[in-house]
């Protein structure tokens, strides 16, 4: 109990396919097996497991060694929702809380120095799905440090002796004196942890007693009425004679009924959760689907050219001719063209031709052919090698007879 740090162990563990969820107790300190054997006996008749963590007294005022057992915890608790995940249900006793479990929130959150991995984080928000507070929160202020050390549920005595309460006294005076500034700083950041909890859309359960000395009903109250406030679903139920940690064995009947609804709806939220999710992972998939088939649809198009976008072919077939495969046709063999598409070609006269042998054949060839080049000065070209070709021509006699040819022209 005055130590450091703590131990987790498995209540009982249900087989995989009978397996509901999973009960992470967080439970009071001093308290031992067979102190929480009830309510493992009672998660396990509606088929949940439970995982146990016992705290020291000490982790309050030592917050890193609460810190290195909620990364324990919560590496155990990973290692079984691998084999197979299922929802998860937090159920804090007393000083649990303080001792330990806010830190495990800390660490989902992703706001502590313990760091879990991304993915085994992930996996554990998604199945986290409910709160259960019995007894609890408890806030840890000076004097209630004293008043809980002699608690009858903590020293489990009825009357503790004198020797007991002034010592326990001593111890407590010493520790605030030492931690007065940090215990207030750490005090703030316990209950702003409690409540971001809201974040992770879990109902809660908070179960106490006007009769508890260690949890006030006032305390406990305002702490369910803020929840409200920030929009969490909060069931408070509140007996009249029952002790600290002492509801269940008091009221049997209407404990389990609270718990039993609880869980129940715990399991419909991870329900729910995982068809989202799985919704979400489907709509994605079709998403990439989509996208896939647009880039092979793309490179196929751009592999096949006589294909286009839309696949419709730009080949012409028997009943469909391209406006781009008319040719002009002039009368004469079209090759490998059809018959029946012959109709569809543009047919042009033939093109008029110049007999050579005739009259204006003979007038063209005398006019635009000399017949005597004797008097050309032609010297070889050096055009080819990008010098300028130069030519020259000697003028012949004046001859009338040219002049009367072209004149008939």
């Amino acid at each position: 109990m005055w130590g450091f740090g703590g131990r987790y162990y498995w209540g009982r563990k249900e087989s995989g396919g009978k397996r509901e969820g999973i009960v992470v107790v967080f439970a009071w300190m001093s308290s031992d097996e067979r102190h929480l054997n009830r309510y493992v006996q009672l998660y396990s008749s509606l088929g949940w497991s439970s995982l146990i963590c016992h705290s020291q007294f000490l982790n309050m005022f030592f917050p890193q060694k609460a810190e290195h057992l909620a990364s324990n915890v919560l590496n155990e608790l990973v290692e079984e929702l691998k084999l197979g995940p299922c929802p998860v249900v937090f159920a804090s006793f007393s000083g649990g809380p303080r001792a330990c479990m806010y830190k495990v929130l800390q660490i989902i959150e992703g706001i502590c120095e313990a760091k879990l991995n991304p993915d085994d984080r992930q996996l554990v928000r998604d199945c986290f799905s409910g709160h259960i507070y019995d007894s609890s929160p408890v806030d840890f202020t000076s004097d209630l440090g004293a008043r809980f050390v002699v608690h009858p549920s903590v020293l489990n005595m009825s009357h503790p002796p004198r020797v007991a309460s002034w010592l326990a006294n001593r111890i407590a005076s010493g520790l605030d004196a030492l931690f007065l500034s940090r215990f207030e700083s750490q005090r703030a950041e316990f209950w702003q942890t409690l409540y971001s909890s809201v974040c992770f859309g879990a109902p809660y359960l908070i179960l106490c007693s006007e009769n508890d000395d260690l949890a006030p009903y006032q305390v406990i109250y305002n702490f369910a009425r803020r929840l409200r406030q920030l929009g969490a679903d909060v069931k408070l139920v509140k007996w009249n004679g029952s002790p600290h940690v002492g509801h269940y064995r008091h009221y049997p009947v209407d404990y389990k009924a609270a718990v039993t609804e609880l869980l129940g709806k715990a399991a419909a939220i991870y329900s729910q959760r995982i068809q989202r999710l799985e919704g979400e992972k489907m709509g994605l998939e079709e998403t990439l689907d989509e996208r896939s088939d647009s880039v092979n649809n793309l490179s196929k198009a751009a592999v096949s050219p006589t294909r286009s976008f839309r696949g419709t072919s730009l080949v012409p077939s028997d009943h469909f001719l391209m406006p781009s495969s008319l040719e002009y046709y002039d009368g004469r063999d079209v090759g490998s063209i059809p018959d029946e598409h012959k109709e569809g070609l543009i047919h042009l006269p033939n093109p008029p031709s110049i007999n050579t042998h005739g009259v204006l054949g003979q007038i063209l060839f005398d006019v635009c052919v000399p017949r005597n080049v004797e008097g050309w000065d032609i010297r070889s070209s050096d055009s080819l090698n990008g010098r300028r070709y130069n030519a020259t021509r000697r003028h012949a006699p004046f001859n009338p007879i040219k002049c009367i040819r072209r004149s008939r022209l």
